[in-house]
């Protein structure tokens, strides 16, 4: 099949490469490159990487469909951040990877709010696009574990497999899905701030070790430094650190950390 892609984020790079050994992509939307890091150096996105590596038709604008006089059989989406207008949703069969139990968490964040919210398990969902965000019909759902430590990293990597499993279920017979309406109350997702990642010490273990491992880290203060905590543990109910980052150094374990701190006792959010 002739296949246009829409993504940007890295774990949707897995999708797209097993796509491309299978099918013909006769273009790749992503995001225009943008600042990252101190020194803002403009980076393209992971998609954009991998497009140019394979020699594909690349776009960074979505303002350039209209150019591609190549017509699709589908345009399979997954995490591209950008609102497609009647132009895009019209002119060919268009498929969205949605990576949340819809219509739970509709919106930019749903593997974030979900271990955020300390889910056991997200359903994979392989649907159609609309114009109204994350409500069209579902052709099929994947359900995944969630563990008790996996991160954002890790939920990524297992929404990425199976996301290669449904598109090649689809693909192969597409005609003998039957699109489902979603059934229930939406919710909705946002994007989170550095304001998300500061840790309340108040709060439940639970919730702040899910805070770190939705987020890719919390910030505090631990005996005055400023630190961002990289990886915990629930240990007999108790929350373990395991790495951490005190402002302008590495990260480091946590043993290496108390050591420098010669025996003072131990004082969280100060």
């Amino acid at each position: 099949m002739k296949l246009i892609l829409m993504g940007t984020n890295d774990f949707v790079v897995p999708v797209f490469d097993a796509l491309a050994k299978q099918h013909e992509i006769i273009g790749v939307f992503t995001r225009a490159p943008k600042p990252m890091g101190r020194k803002h150096v403009l980076t393209p996105s992971p998609v954009h990487t991998w497009a140019e590596q394979l020699g594909l038709k690349l776009h960074t604008s979505i303002k350039e469909f209209d150019s591609v006089t190549e017509k699709p059989d589908y345009i399979v989406v997954m995490s591209y951040g950008v609102i497609l207008r009647d132009n895009v949703l019209n002119a060919a069969k268009c498929i969205n990877i949605h990576p949340s139990s819809l219509p739970k968490y509709r919106g930019p964040s749903p593997i974030r709010t979900a271990i955020l919210n300390g889910d056991t398990n997200i359903d994979v969902c392989l649907m159609a696009m609309t114009a109204e965000m994350d409500a069209g019909d579902v052709y099929l759902r994947k359900n995944i574990e969630v563990e008790e430590n996996d991160t954002n990293a890790d939920v990524e990597n297992k929404v990425s497999a199976a996301a290669i499993e449904v598109l090649n279920e689809y693909l192969a017979s597409p005609d003998s899905f039957v699109a489902v309406p979603q059934d229930g109350e939406p919710t909705f997702t946002r994007k989170f701030t550095g304001e998300d990642e500061i840790i309340d010490w108040s709060k439940d273990v639970k919730d702040i070790h899910n805070q770190i491992r939705a987020l890719g880290c919390g910030r505090t203060k631990i005996n005055g430094i400023d630190v961002k905590i990289l990886e915990t543990r629930i240990v007999d109910g108790k929350l373990c650190v395991t790495t951490l980052q005190p402002a302008g150094k590495n990260p480091m374990d946590w043993k290496s950390f108390l050591n420098g701190l010669h025996g003072v006792e131990i004082r969280y959010g100060e």
